[in-house]
Protein backbone atom coordinates (compact mmCIF):
# COMPACT_ATOMS: atom_id res chain seq x y z
CA UNK A 1 0.00 0.00 0.00
CA UNK A 2 3.04 2.03 1.35
CA UNK A 3 4.75 1.17 -2.49
CA UNK A 4 1.52 2.51 -4.71
CA UNK A 5 0.90 5.54 -2.87
CA UNK A 6 4.20 6.52 -3.44
CA UNK A 7 4.31 5.54 -6.72
CA UNK A 8 1.10 7.99 -7.13
CA UNK A 9 2.93 10.22 -5.63
CA UNK A 10 5.73 10.46 -7.76
CA UNK A 11 3.59 10.13 -10.90
CA UNK A 12 1.64 13.60 -9.87
CA UNK A 13 4.96 15.09 -9.04
CA UNK A 14 6.72 14.28 -12.54
CA UNK A 15 3.41 15.05 -14.03
CA UNK A 16 3.46 18.45 -12.28
CA UNK A 17 7.23 19.41 -14.06
CA UNK A 18 5.97 17.71 -17.52
CA UNK A 19 3.06 20.23 -17.62
CA UNK A 20 5.51 23.22 -16.62
CA UNK A 21 7.84 21.90 -19.70
CA UNK A 22 4.92 21.87 -21.99
CA UNK A 23 3.58 25.20 -21.55
CA UNK A 24 6.93 26.55 -21.49
CA UNK A 25 7.33 25.34 -24.70
CA UNK A 26 4.29 26.27 -25.98
CA UNK A 27 4.60 29.48 -25.11
CA UNK A 28 8.19 29.97 -26.36
CA UNK A 29 6.64 28.22 -29.52
CA UNK A 30 4.67 30.78 -30.12
CA UNK A 31 6.05 33.79 -29.57
CA UNK A 32 8.93 32.51 -32.11
CA UNK A 33 6.39 32.09 -34.83
CA UNK A 34 4.80 35.69 -33.94
CA UNK A 35 8.43 37.11 -33.96
CA UNK A 36 8.63 35.21 -37.00
CA UNK A 37 5.75 36.46 -38.95
CA UNK A 38 5.96 40.10 -38.09
CA UNK A 39 9.24 39.82 -39.83
CA UNK A 40 7.90 38.31 -42.25
CA UNK A 41 5.27 41.36 -43.17
CA UNK A 42 7.51 43.97 -43.22
CA UNK A 43 9.96 45.62 -44.87
CA UNK A 44 13.30 45.63 -43.29
CA UNK A 45 14.33 49.04 -42.70
CA UNK A 46 11.90 52.51 -43.96
CA UNK A 47 14.45 52.73 -46.68
CA UNK A 48 13.40 49.46 -48.29
CA UNK A 49 9.91 50.24 -48.33
CA UNK A 50 9.89 54.00 -49.95
CA UNK A 51 12.13 52.54 -52.88
CA UNK A 52 9.35 49.87 -53.20
CA UNK A 53 6.46 52.72 -52.62
CA UNK A 54 8.41 54.94 -55.19
CA UNK A 55 8.08 51.97 -58.09
CA UNK A 56 4.05 51.20 -57.24
CA UNK A 57 3.35 55.11 -57.27
CA UNK A 58 4.91 55.35 -60.50
CA UNK A 59 2.93 52.63 -62.24
CA UNK A 60 -0.40 53.49 -60.09
CA UNK A 61 -0.11 57.42 -61.72
CA UNK A 62 0.48 55.85 -65.04
CA UNK A 63 -2.71 53.65 -65.18
CA UNK A 64 -0.12 50.42 -65.15
CA UNK A 65 -2.44 48.06 -62.95
CA UNK A 66 -0.69 44.91 -64.38
CA UNK A 67 2.61 46.10 -63.84
CA UNK A 68 1.84 46.39 -60.27
CA UNK A 69 0.23 43.10 -60.15
CA UNK A 70 3.25 41.43 -61.32
CA UNK A 71 5.40 43.78 -59.00
CA UNK A 72 3.49 42.74 -55.70
CA UNK A 73 2.52 39.17 -57.21
CA UNK A 74 4.33 36.24 -55.16
CA UNK A 75 5.80 38.96 -52.16
CA UNK A 76 4.68 37.56 -48.55
CA UNK A 77 4.97 41.28 -46.91
CA UNK A 78 1.93 43.10 -46.26
CA UNK A 79 2.38 46.18 -48.28
CA UNK A 80 2.25 44.53 -51.27
CA UNK A 81 -0.15 41.52 -50.90
CA UNK A 82 -2.45 44.59 -49.75
CA UNK A 83 -1.57 46.69 -52.43
CA UNK A 84 -2.35 43.73 -54.73
CA UNK A 85 -5.25 43.08 -53.19
CA UNK A 86 -6.68 46.67 -54.06
CA UNK A 87 -5.13 46.88 -57.27
CA UNK A 88 -6.93 43.53 -58.48
CA UNK A 89 -10.30 44.63 -56.79
CA UNK A 90 -10.15 48.34 -58.71
CA UNK A 91 -12.96 48.09 -60.65
CA UNK A 92 -15.16 48.09 -56.69
CA UNK A 93 -14.30 51.48 -56.52
CA UNK A 94 -11.38 52.92 -53.88
CA UNK A 95 -13.61 53.10 -51.05
CA UNK A 96 -14.27 49.12 -51.68
CA UNK A 97 -11.51 47.81 -52.59
CA UNK A 98 -9.78 49.54 -49.64
CA UNK A 99 -12.22 48.08 -47.20
CA UNK A 100 -11.65 44.72 -48.89
CA UNK A 101 -7.43 45.23 -48.42
CA UNK A 102 -7.84 46.46 -45.16
CA UNK A 103 -10.49 43.36 -43.89
CA UNK A 104 -7.79 41.06 -45.71
CA UNK A 105 -5.18 42.54 -43.80
CA UNK A 106 -6.86 42.04 -40.52
CA UNK A 107 -7.78 38.53 -41.17
CA UNK A 108 -4.88 36.97 -42.40
CA UNK A 109 -2.07 39.23 -40.72
CA UNK A 110 -3.80 40.49 -36.94
CA UNK A 111 -6.04 37.61 -36.35
CA UNK A 112 -3.16 35.31 -36.38
CA UNK A 113 -0.89 37.04 -34.52
CA UNK A 114 -3.42 38.24 -31.86
CA UNK A 115 -4.92 34.13 -32.26
CA UNK A 116 -0.94 33.49 -30.79
CA UNK A 117 -0.33 35.86 -28.36
CA UNK A 118 -3.78 35.18 -26.83
CA UNK A 119 -2.23 31.43 -26.21
CA UNK A 120 0.80 32.99 -25.07
CA UNK A 121 -1.25 35.25 -22.23
CA UNK A 122 -2.46 31.83 -21.49
CA UNK A 123 0.51 30.10 -20.73
CA UNK A 124 1.82 33.23 -18.50
CA UNK A 125 -1.58 32.78 -16.22
CA UNK A 126 -1.95 29.02 -16.06
CA UNK A 127 2.55 28.60 -15.48
CA UNK A 128 1.64 30.12 -11.79
CA UNK A 129 -1.25 28.15 -11.35
CA UNK A 130 0.28 24.66 -12.29
CA UNK A 131 3.22 25.72 -9.93
CA UNK A 132 0.72 26.62 -7.34
CA UNK A 133 -0.78 22.90 -7.62
CA UNK A 134 2.64 21.71 -7.45
CA UNK A 135 2.91 23.72 -4.00
CA UNK A 136 0.10 22.72 -2.36
CA UNK A 137 1.04 19.00 -3.70
CA UNK A 138 4.17 18.78 -2.13
CA UNK A 139 2.74 20.65 1.13
CA UNK A 140 -0.11 17.85 1.47
CA UNK A 141 2.66 15.48 1.34
CA UNK A 142 4.97 16.81 3.77
CA UNK A 143 1.84 17.12 6.37
CA UNK A 144 1.35 13.23 5.49
CA UNK A 145 4.92 12.71 6.25
CA UNK A 146 4.43 14.36 9.58
CA UNK A 147 1.06 12.55 10.30
CA UNK A 148 1.64 8.94 9.64
CA UNK A 149 4.92 8.84 11.75
CA UNK A 150 5.74 9.22 15.45
CA UNK A 151 9.65 10.79 14.51
CA UNK A 152 10.46 12.82 11.37
CA UNK A 153 13.69 13.09 9.74
CA UNK A 154 14.05 16.27 8.28
CA UNK A 155 15.31 14.32 5.35
CA UNK A 156 12.28 12.53 4.79
CA UNK A 157 10.41 16.03 4.47
CA UNK A 158 12.88 17.41 1.85
CA UNK A 159 11.31 15.67 -1.17
CA UNK A 160 8.06 16.76 -0.19
CA UNK A 161 9.24 20.46 0.58
CA UNK A 162 11.51 20.16 -2.64
CA UNK A 163 8.35 19.85 -4.83
CA UNK A 164 6.71 22.25 -3.39
CA UNK A 165 9.58 25.30 -3.41
CA UNK A 166 10.46 23.98 -7.44
CA UNK A 167 7.30 24.03 -8.77
CA UNK A 168 6.33 27.18 -7.60
CA UNK A 169 10.36 28.79 -8.64
CA UNK A 170 9.59 26.87 -12.32
CA UNK A 171 5.80 28.84 -12.63
CA UNK A 172 7.50 31.97 -12.33
CA UNK A 173 10.83 31.58 -14.21
CA UNK A 174 7.88 30.35 -17.40
CA UNK A 175 6.00 33.47 -16.60
CA UNK A 176 8.25 36.39 -15.95
CA UNK A 177 10.56 35.92 -19.06
CA UNK A 178 7.46 35.53 -21.28
CA UNK A 179 5.65 38.54 -20.09
CA UNK A 180 8.83 40.43 -21.22
CA UNK A 181 9.30 38.91 -24.29
CA UNK A 182 5.41 39.42 -25.32
CA UNK A 183 6.17 43.38 -24.38
CA UNK A 184 8.87 43.49 -26.78
CA UNK A 185 6.38 41.29 -29.41
CA UNK A 186 4.05 44.15 -29.01
CA UNK A 187 6.95 46.89 -29.57
CA UNK A 188 7.66 45.19 -32.63
CA UNK A 189 4.12 44.75 -34.12
CA UNK A 190 3.52 48.20 -32.66
CA UNK A 191 6.68 49.21 -35.10
CA UNK A 192 5.15 47.13 -38.19
CA UNK A 193 1.95 48.96 -38.00
CA UNK A 194 3.49 52.65 -38.46
CA UNK A 195 6.01 51.91 -41.00
CA UNK A 196 2.61 49.77 -42.65
CA UNK A 197 0.81 53.55 -42.35
CA UNK A 198 3.28 55.62 -43.53
CA UNK A 199 3.13 52.69 -46.81
CA UNK A 200 -0.14 52.76 -47.09
CA UNK A 201 -0.90 56.46 -47.16
CA UNK A 202 1.37 57.01 -49.91
CA UNK A 203 -0.50 53.85 -52.10
CA UNK A 204 -3.87 55.58 -51.51
CA UNK A 205 -2.82 58.51 -52.65
CA UNK A 206 -1.29 57.21 -55.61
CA UNK A 207 -4.22 54.98 -55.77
CA UNK A 208 -6.62 57.66 -56.22
CA UNK A 209 -4.97 59.56 -58.47
CA UNK A 210 -4.66 56.49 -60.96
CA UNK A 211 -8.42 55.80 -60.62
CA UNK A 212 -9.16 58.87 -61.42
CA UNK A 213 -7.10 59.11 -64.50
CA UNK A 214 -8.84 55.65 -65.52
CA UNK A 215 -12.24 56.45 -64.99
CA UNK A 216 -11.56 60.21 -66.73
CA UNK A 217 -9.98 58.13 -69.93
CA UNK A 218 -12.64 55.69 -69.56
CA UNK A 219 -15.66 58.41 -69.61
CA UNK A 220 -13.45 60.21 -72.31
CA UNK A 221 -13.24 57.00 -74.76
CA UNK A 222 -17.34 56.71 -73.83
CA UNK A 223 -17.84 59.88 -75.09
CA UNK A 224 -15.68 59.30 -78.19
CA UNK A 225 -17.83 56.30 -79.49
CA UNK A 226 -21.27 57.92 -78.34
CA UNK A 227 -19.83 60.91 -81.18
CA UNK A 228 -18.76 58.67 -83.64
CA UNK A 229 -22.15 56.36 -83.56
CA UNK A 230 -24.09 59.62 -83.99
CA UNK A 231 -22.01 60.77 -86.92
CA UNK A 232 -22.67 57.86 -88.30
CA UNK A 233 -26.51 57.71 -87.98
CA UNK A 234 -26.75 61.36 -89.24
Amino acid sequence: MLLAETSLYEIISNSTYLALAAVALWGLYQIVIVWTRVGQKRFKTEEQQDAFMDDVEQMLRAGDYEGVHEYCDGDVRAIPQMIDMAVVNREEGFKRAKQIMMDRFQRDVMSDLEYRLSWVSTVIKSAPMIGLFGTVFGMMGAFKTLATAEQVEPSALAGDIQVALVTTASGLAIAIPLMLLVATVMIRIAKMEDLLGSGLQRFFEAFKVGLAKSQGAAAKNGASANAEVTAGVR
